[in-house]
């Protein structure tokens, strides 16, 4: 499986963006995420199915995220979940369409 081995963060807090902050967790833990949005009402579970799909696709089965989204697309929640996750220490692999 890969894993998160440091504390890392992408994004920014600019308006149709997202802050996504990664650490790594204890073996076995499995994924937490937190979840702050402006259209949390709206969008609150497509946000945490991008984000969730993102790491099932990279192989990571325990990390910690923390998301601050302003809105933003779907693309940008899986480009930012990816760099984050590079940042953290994680290999990335490619997905193949």
């Amino acid at each position: 499986m890969n894993e998160v081995t440091r504390p890392a963060q992408a994004g920014t807090l600019e308006s149709n963006d997202v802050v996504v902050t990664v650490a790594p967790a204890d073996k076995g833990s499995g994924i937490a995420i937190e979840i702050t949005s402006i259209v949390m009402a709206q969008f609150g579970p497509q946000i945490k199915k991008v984000v969730e799909g993102t790491l099932k696709e990279q192989g990571i089965a325990d990390a910690f995220l923390k998301i601050n989204d302003r809105g933003a697309l779907d693309c940008t929640i899986h480009a930012r979940v990816l760099t984050a996750l590079a940042r953290g220490g994680a290999a990335i692999k490619e997905a193949i369409e």
